[in-house]
């Protein structure tokens, strides 16, 4: 979205900052901010995706934290939805081209999903807390169900409180005769609002993130009580926590901080990063609320502008680089869609006859003969084929019983417990020899 450019002068810019139209204009600005958006967005909403299905689609991904994440998600797909690619074509046309229903519904997403982002941030920056310094307590606080009902609070509360920019924006011509999304108010009227989206959006969820985490590290690095709670453990139970050392029983408390610790890691550099990437937006809209000349460099614009969709598009690289779980997933859904696709493709040119379940049930029928005739303690003789009849004797006893296992040949040679297996393959012929006390050892030749 873009400024109004007749009332510069009066309102700050807003998250599409409108620069000067002269260097708008260029060929060079237009091809680097249409590349450069439709890249960060283009990755940005494949990732954000992502991290929704996997979260959704598998069981072991469904955790507090990763509820948190999904909504973070969700809100990053709609800030690059609704602000980053309504900029390409801002770029290419030079004028606002969705009219006035789309001038406040974009307006109106690009504020919902920064304003619960930041929510989401905060929201899952407490949730760690609580289960890192108060485990007792967040066996029933830390919970799925009380993440989703807390999630859809921030949503309604991010949706009633964001009504406001339906009074704020709308859309006018400037001198030159192209159409623009801007703020139709005052400076005095806007500053108050914008202040308070600010500190409440930004700067607390920023200072609160800063000592929580500090308390978690602290826990987490400096505190002993999760070894001497597995040591307690160990000695209530009768064993000596040397011994359990030796034996690696003490592996699992271990391994709990250890995650702990990468999740917390991963978190904590999604807020940073989050601090970092919208702060030369959030410094250059403070400026321009109290300067009388509005600062409009249109590449530091652009930059301003890149930094908020990466933002918005980087989490998702992030959670693949810090987590394990979230590489499995991403992996395993990459799987399931190069599968997918293998199918569709087969499907594609006709019915397909696959010879390795059929050679799968044969050497499973071979199987279970080979183990008959090994299990057999005295002289067994079979002479089989394709529905040929075979005589089995066993201890004495003869019985007559046909089978039908392919081309398969099994023939004795030799004294008790020597037996060869051939069999008859499409491409080859493969022998099995087994020539041991008991059948144990089966060799395989080519």
């Amino acid at each position: 979205m873009t400024n109004n450019l007749s009332s510069r002068s009066d309102a700050p810019t807003n998250i599409s900052l409108s620069p000067s139209v002269a260097v708008s204009d260029s060929l060079e600005y237009k091809t680097v901010s249409v590349f450069l958006v439709l890249l960060v967005c283009g990755v940005g909403i494949v990732g954000n995706i992502m991290v929704v299905v996997v979260v959704l689609t598998t069981r072991h991904m469904r955790t507090p934290t990763n509820c948190y994440l999904v909504s973070l998600a969700i809100a990053d797909l709609t800030v690059l939805v609704a602000a980053g690619l309504p900029n390409v074509s801002d770029s290419l046309t030079g004028t606002w081209i969705y009219g006035h229903a789309g001038c406040l519904g974009i307006t109106y997403l690009q504020y919902l999903g920064i304003n619960v982002s930041s929510c989401s941030i905060t929201a899952f920056t407490v949730e760690r807390y609580i289960a890192i310094c108060h485990p007792m307590k967040a066996q029933t606080v830390c919970t799925v169900s009380r993440a989703k009902r807390i999630i859809a609070g921030v949503w309604i509360f991010t949706c009633i409180y964001c009504m406001l920019w339906f009074f704020l924006v709308d859309i006018q011509a400037d001198q030159d005769g192209h159409t623009q999304c801007g703020y139709k108010v005052k400076r005095d009227l806007y500053l108050p609002i914008y202040l308070i989206d600010f500190a409440f959006f930004y700067v607390i969820p920023l200072l609160l993130a800063i000592v929580l985490y500090a308390l978690i590290a602290r826990v987490l690095y400096l505190s002993p009580l999760p070894t001497d709670t597995s040591a307690t453990t160990l000695r209530r139970s009768g064993q000596d926590p040397s011994e359990a050392a030796r034996t690696g029983r003490q592996g699992r408390p271990r391994s709990a901080v250890s995650s702990r610790k990468q999740v917390t890691k991963m978190l904590a550099v999604v807020v940073i990063i989050f601090a970092l990437l919208w702060m030369p937006y959030r410094t250059l809209v403070l400026i321009n609320s109290f300067v009388s000349t509005p600062y409009l460099d249109a590449w530091f614009i652009l930059f301003c502008r890149t930094c908020i969709y990466a933002n918005s598009a980087i989490n998702p690289v992030i959670y693949n680089a810090m987590s394990q779980k979230f590489r499995s997933a991403f992996r395993g859904l990459y799987s399931c869609q190069r599968t997918e696709l293998n199918q569709r493709t087969l499907s594609g040119f006709g019915t397909i006859r696959d010879p390795r379940p059929a050679q799968q049930q044969s050497n499973g029928t071979d199987e279970k003969e080979r183990r008959h005739i090994l299990g057999s303690s005295s002289d067994l003789t079979k002479h089989n084929g394709n529905g040929h009849q075979e005589r089995v004797t066993v201890n004495g006893v003869t019985a007559d019983r046909r089978t039908d296992i392919g081309s398969a040949d099994v023939s004795t040679r030799g004294g008790p417990g020597e037996t060869v297996l051939a069999r008859d393959e499409d491409s080859g012929r493969s022998k099995r020899n087994n020539s041991a006390d008991g059948g144990n050892d089966l060799q395989e030749a080519v």
